[in-house]
């Protein structure tokens, strides 16, 4: 079996990854990066050039980028019953709302984060349009039903929860109460919170040196 290793950091979007990992259910390794250092160095650099995290090593194959590890995940462990199979019609819901929160839903709310707002007349130029349609449209698919595809769990809920629990959390977007019902659904899986402990154990440990 080739050697799942996740390259991260606990006060990252590499929480998400391990997130992941811990549902997909198959052994993994951590490298732990710290930003001014390991994250910079050539070692990494020849892995993710960007110097971010996360990054995932499966074997030969490299996959940067959340969105794309969760659906990599999905896909390269269909028993973990992540993924819709090809050809079923939910597919197309779970391509859909995995990649608007990695688009139009990250780039309206780092927008607005750092104080840039796209004025009315030029919305149409924008890839989001504007940070309240993004919201309003990402409500509706998490308000409908139990997970993005209804009543089956999900890639697409790793990284969209996980998401919405960063906007909640740092206050980049607005507590609805549709948003903090389907966090606190997901919150409650087994394995997001055996993610969230082993990353949360690492940044105490950090504080305590």
């Amino acid at each position: 079996m080739s050697t799942l290793t996740l390259y991260t950091n606990p006060m990252s979007r590499g929480r998400i990854a391990r997130w992941m990992l811990e549902e997909v259910g198959q052994p993994y390794a951590v490298e732990i990066l710290d930003y001014k250092g390991s994250m910079k160095a050539p070692d990494y650099l020849a892995i993710n050039p960007m110097g971010k995290v996360p990054a995932l090593r499966h074997g030969d194959a490299i996959v940067t980028e959340t969105s794309a590890i969760c659906a990599y995940l999905a896909d390269a462990f269909p028993e973990a019953g992540l993924a819709p199979p090809l050809r079923d019609p939910k597919r197309a819901a779970y391509f859909r709302w995995l990649f608007f929160t990695a688009g139009p839903y990250e780039a309206a709310v780092t927008n607005k984060a750092f104080g840039f707002e796209v004025p009315p007349e030029r919305a149409m130029s924008t890839g989001y349009g504007s940070f309240a349609t993004v919201m309003e449209a990402l409500e509706h698919a998490v308000g409908q039903s139990e997970f993005i595809l209804g009543e089956r769990f999900s890639a697409a809920d790793v990284y969209v929860g996980a998401q919405i629990g960063f906007g909640l959390m740092f206050g980049t977007i607005e507590k609805r109460p549709a948003f903090e019902a389907y966090v606190q659904r997901l919150m409650e899986r087994s394995a997001a919170q055996r993610a969230a402990a082993l990353d949360d154990a690492l940044i105490a440990a950090a504080q305590d040196k």
